[in-house]
């Protein structure tokens, strides 16, 4: 996946020219120097080894980081082989006659670059139905290939797609005048063995590519995203083939500078066209109505903040006091628990300022998730919030995962308990734009789906209210801050532990069989288990090799 690079802050053109250089200063020295790179920049390969696994790929782009010119390689590839290798007819959908054409003559040049047998582009006129039923002749463009299979540009009107088979192309989808239509009949290709590529710039956040993008990465769609922005783009060597084509010489400094140029063109449009961030997204990402139709009034919020100078007690007295909390506070929702379901918790860490918030979880035999409590711990020592931490999971049925914020000083608690759980049963989450911009679309389904359960509270309704949209990804805000009904600050603190919960429910991993409630199988006595052998991964498919001149 490529890396998300985080534009909250103002990247100067000082500051890309010093990135620039690091970057050199890491290659390999074969590699500094090298005047031709591979034909193909390593955002393009990542779109063809995505097309390659996956039957759908959505490409989420920049503007004219040549994601469409890579595909053509992809294109020609697929035509020229024969249908034992997985050859099959490529349907190519622009929204106007010129992107047409210009795809066309792209592949030309790769089948040229590659040696198939094939014929020269032509142009063809196919009949579709009108508006009002009558017969409409359309120009088209082709490519015939010696194993059978052909390009061809069509119209961009949903019907042309009617009786054809093979791997759809849509590119600029956020653009075309019925992109839904659209996208309904290029997938029934897929019921018999066919492709789709959905290639598109963004076009606001109400726009069906947007909606399709984050139904893809929550889940809720059988699919993968390949997201390029500028400056992932320039991380791959765009602005050095530009120089390559233009006959400029090639410097951090003079990158920076190009770089700069085109932001400063785009103006206030550089974010939806250079930085993938759809317009007009910005707001709240869970409307109330949807948080309380998930909320439930059996489920209770604990909430124990310690006694004046509990830090300072002798260890005995706070591990002493800390047993009788969670024996009268935890202990019955606890043994309550269903021990047929499997169990999980996330957890928001905060030791001072913020709260730190534990929600467990129990998965269902229908995959909704059950919310026993919840608890909230405020300015509890790090060792009393192990041992809270402890005490749960030793207690949770069929316990198999818990993600943890080790955000700052959450590090420590991870720390511990993937050392006290196994690596397995752990996820040590450093939170970022880059995992917000892939879980809290996963945290929204499950508020479609209904398959969240959160205690009947205002506090926590505050917190899920405070996730917004900023730049395109739904994100709790550095200043989102609230004041609790005990008149202390809250940081969306509940909300946090409930992503890291939903987080925590994907994973796999850990003791699973029934009765399993404490015992916590280390890696070794898993090998052992295995008789040592944990077979081999598979290489992803990469058609890399066949992008070398």
């Amino acid at each position: 996946m490529n890396a998300i690079v985080d534009h909250t802050a103002l990247v100067t053109e000082e500051d890309w020219t010093k990135h620039r250089r690091a970057m050199l200063q890491a290659l390999p020295p074969e590699l500094a120097g090298q005047a031709l790179p591979d034909i193909l920049l390593q955002h393009q390969k990542e779109l063809l080894a995505a097309t390659a696994r996956y039957n759908l790929v959505v490409t989420d782009k920049s503007r004219r980081v040549g994601a469409t010119w890579g595909v053509g390689a992809d294109a020609v590839l697929t035509a020229g082989a024969t249908l034992a290798a997985g050859g099959m007819d490529v349907l190519y959908i622009g929204y106007n006659l010129d992107m047409a054409r210009e795809f066309i003559d792209c592949c030309g040049m790769w089948a040229k670059a590659f040696a198939p047998a094939c014929s020269e582009v032509s142009e063809f006129l196919f009949l579709e139905e009108g508006e009002k039923g009558e017969d409409k002749a359309i120009k088209a463009f082709r490519i015939t290939f010696a194993s059978g299979f052909e390009i061809v540009a069509l119209s961009s009107k949903p019907r042309s797609l009617r009786g054809r088979q093979g791997y759809v192309i849509i590119d600029e989808f956020a653009f075309h005048d019925d992109a839904e239509a659209l996208l309904k009949a290029a997938l029934a290709l897929l019921i018999w063995g066919g492709k789709v590529l959905v290639i598109s710039t963004h076009n606001g956040v109400d726009n069906p590519f947007n909606e399709l993008i984050q139904e893809i990465r929550a889940g809720k769609r059988p699919g993968h995203v390949v997201r390029v922005t500028f400056d992932d783009a320039l991380d791959n060597g765009l602005y050095r083939r530009v120089c390559l084509k233009t006959r400029r010489e090639w410097s951090p400094e003079a990158e920076a500078k190009w770089r700069a140029e085109i932001y400063k063109t785009y103006g206030a449009g550089a974010d939806e066209e250079l930085r993938c961030i759809p317009s007009q997204s910005a707001g709240a990402f869970l409307p109330r109505t949807l948080i309380h139709a998930c909320m439930h009034s059996h489920i209770p919020v604990v909430r124990w903040t310690p006694p004046p100078g509990f830090v300072d007690w002798s260890e005995d007295l706070r591990v002493a006091d800390v047993n009788e909390m969670c024996a009268m506070l935890l202990k019955p929702h606890l043994d309550s628990l269903d021990p047929r379901r499997r169990s999980c918790l996330g957890q928001d860490f905060g030791r001072s300022s913020d709260l730190s918030v534990i929600h467990p979880m129990q998965i269902r035999q229908d995959l909704s998730r059950a919310t026993p409590f919840l608890l909230e711990l405020r300015n509890v020592p790090f060792e009393a919030q192990k041992q809270i931490v402890f005490y749960i999971r030793d207690r949770l049925p069929r316990f198999f995962h818990a993600a943890f914020d080790a955000t700052g000083n959450g590090a420590y608690l991870a720390e511990v308990a993937r050392q006290k759980f196994g690596v397995s049963m752990v996820s040590e989450i450093k939170i970022s734009s880059a995992w917000y911009l892939l879980n809290m679309p996963k945290l929204k389904a499950s508020f479609d789906d209904r398959s969240i359960e959160l205690p009947l509270d205002d506090d926590v309704m505050t917190d899920y209210r405070a996730i917004k949209v900023v730049k395109g990804i739904a994100k709790v805000p550095d200043d989102a801050r609230s004041q609790g009904a005990d008149g202390y600050d809250r940081h969306a603190d509940s909300a946090i532990a409930g992503a890291m919960a939903i987080y925590a429910s994907e994973q796999s991993g850990g003791e699973v069989g029934a009765g399993s409630t404490g015992e916590t199988r280390t890696s070794s006595t898993i090998a052992e288990a295995l008789g040592g052998s944990f077979g081999t991964i598979q290489p992803r498919a990469d058609l890399s090799d066949f992008m070398r001149m």
